[in-house]
């Protein structure tokens, strides 16, 4: 199973636009990720400085996702949450935007997450299971550490769900290591 990866698509460009592939199964294989993707997802945030997270499906409902910003600026994360990781409780985080149409793999195992940036941000992701409120579950965005690119005296906007969610420090994972720790993004 891949870690957390960040994707580039490249794009092909002139006088009319671009064009990119943003999903190959064979180039998303070449990568490790053979992951089947049964549902698409799509939201909006009105507001900047939206946070929605940290969030993940417990196993057997475990979600896999590839996150890509189509309209404004969004900061994406993922947070290691596998139990006997070495990289337990570590995160990382990417800029990703509908300008660099850059996307995140998050593996199953790792909570996720993602900062509003800029008013209207359009989301879109693609998820290895379908949703199952049972398996619904995540952590509090701000138990962590994550270096949220937040300015001083900024009020975040957060969902009811989000403020009660347990911190990092009492979760109780359910989630196992797989032998692939956290690394750097490239």
């Amino acid at each position: 199973m891949p870690s957390v990866q960040l994707i580039r698509p490249k794009r092909h460009g002139d006088s009319r636009g671009w064009f990119t592939e943003v999903y190959s199964v064979p180039a998303f294989s070449a990568l490790g990720i053979s992951e089947t993707f049964v549902q698409d997802n799509h939201s909006l945030s009105a507001p900047a400085f939206t946070l929605r997270g940290l969030h993940f499906q417990s196993p057997p409902r475990g979600q896999a996702k590839l996150i890509r910003c189509i309209r404004g600026r969004i900061f994406d994360v993922a947070v290691d949450v596998r139990r006997g990781s070495p990289t337990y409780g570590q995160w990382a985080g990417t800029e990703l935007s509908a300008e660099n149409g850059h996307q995140l793999f998050v593996p199953i195992g790792f909570a996720h997450g993602f900062l509003t940036l800029e008013p209207d941000c359009e989301v879109t992701y693609k998820c290895s299971d379908t949703y199952a409120p049972d398996a619904d579950g995540g952590i509090a965005w701000d138990s962590v550490g994550i270096d949220w690119p937040i300015p001083a005296g900024v009020a975040l906007e957060l969902s009811d769900k989000d403020k009660r969610l347990p911190t990092l420090a009492d979760f109780d994972s359910p989630f196992a290591y797989d032998s692939r720790p956290l690394e750097p993004l490239a």
